[in-house]
């Protein structure tokens, strides 16, 4: 099941690989060319990973002060940070993918070199048959099964088609395979001959040098992608950082040395054109988030001066109407004085208009009269 599933996920990538190969008759720019249109297709789903990601670099310090004042409450201090993920355009887990996707596309790339004549010419499993019987009936010596040499004898046997051509013809679909590129040959692991180093000359140290500039390319990748980190060396973020940084050079240092070499000539390309999108890519987006965030913060400064202006008009209107229907506090009082006196004088006293022109004990019975 796992193998039928196999076969239909190379397909693909074999018929871009066999496109190439025909039109430059070098397996090693074919991979190489194989390698850039796979970057391009898969370009458009990497800019929003990239600028999430540089986003998400960008708002460490934002991120880290929610983390410390809701380091007591983890609930929310989480939905802060989806708040803050959510305003932002931020997914935290774009870089992780992304960073995992050339595995699945060696390990079936890895297929296609391994088993030239079913994967790459995609022959069925009775013309290979036929191939092997042509073979062996010119002196071709098959592995012997369970062994290391017959896990790669479809590499074995297209060499030797390479070699003895003429003898093949008729058969349809298949084709000649020539593995060499730069005097070197890409079905050798550089793990077998890298003893030979000293002796072998340039088709020994050039297979040598895949692995290891592989592992170096694939370093600096990850260096330029993490150009403009913002996380603190303590943050778990930038330790997981730091681990996807090393592991991913030791992992194609690993696969140069023990895998055939080209899938090396692979993993270099692979990082050169990484590395270009990368650079291109952190220009682009740094500016653009620069002039978004200059924009934003002008328009937050234009919202806080027409609301403090806002305020203060309100401020102003309700003065107005306060001090409209409001008397003079002093004549309120004098008012209220004149009022009690009035109250406490007495008619008895009264002349004309004077309340007071007979004093206020005056008493016209007095007398008795």
């Amino acid at each position: 099941m796992f193998s039928t599933i196999g076969y239909y996920i190379c397909i693909p990538f074999a018929w871009i690989l066999r496109i190439f190969y025909s039109l430059t008759n070098s397996y090693g720019w074919a991979l190489i060319l194989f390698t850039l249109v796979v970057k391009l297709v898969l370009l458009p789903f990497q800019l929003k990973s990239k600028k999430s990601m540089l986003r998400m670099n960008r708002f460490q310090p934002k991120m880290k002060e929610i983390q410390e004042k809701y380091a007591n409450n983890q609930q929310k201090m989480n939905e802060e940070l989806q708040l803050l993920y959510a305003r932002e355009g931020i997914n935290p887990m774009s870089g992780c993918l992304w960073s995992l996707l050339p595995f699945p596309i060696i390990i079936a790339l890895y297929s296609i070199i391994r088993q030239p004549l079913s994967r790459f010419m995609l022959l069925s499993a009775d013309v290979i048959e036929k191939v092997r019987g042509i073979a062996t009936g010119l002196g071709y010596v098959a592995a012997e099964t369970g062994g290391r040499t017959a896990f790669y004898e479809e590499i074995n046997l297209a060499q030797f088609i390479n070699d003895n051509f003429e003898s093949f013809a008729g058969i349809d679909g298949l084709f000649r395979v020539d593995y060499s590129f730069l005097g070197l040959d890409l079905t050798v692991m550089p793990g077998d001959v890298w003893k030979q180093v000293l002796t072998g000359g340039w088709p020994v140290i050039g297979l040598v040098l895949i692995p290891i500039i592989s592992a170096a390319l694939s370093f600096y990748q990850s260096k330029v992608a993490m150009a403009g980190n913002n996380q603190s060396a303590d943050d778990p973020g930038a330790r997981t950082s730091r681990s996807m940084m090393y592991m991913m050079p030791l992992m194609s240092l690993w696969i140069g040395f023990t895998l055939p070499a080209a899938l090396g000539v692979y993993w270099i390309a692979n990082s050169v054109f990484q590395i270009i999108q990368d650079v291109l890519l952190n220009k682009v987006f740094l500016k653009q988030m620069e002039e978004e965030e200059t924009e934003r913060e002008r328009e937050k400064r234009e919202k806080r001066v027409a609301k403090m202006m806002e305020a203060r008009e309100q401020q102003r209107r309700l003065q107005e109407q306060a001090n409209k229907g409001k008397k003079p506090p002093q004549k309120k009082q004098t008012e209220k004085k004149s009022e009690k006196k009035g109250a406490s004088t007495t008619e008895a006293g009264r002349v004309g208009e004077r309340p007071y022109a007979r004093g206020r004990s005056f008493d016209p019975e007095h007398y008795g009269e």
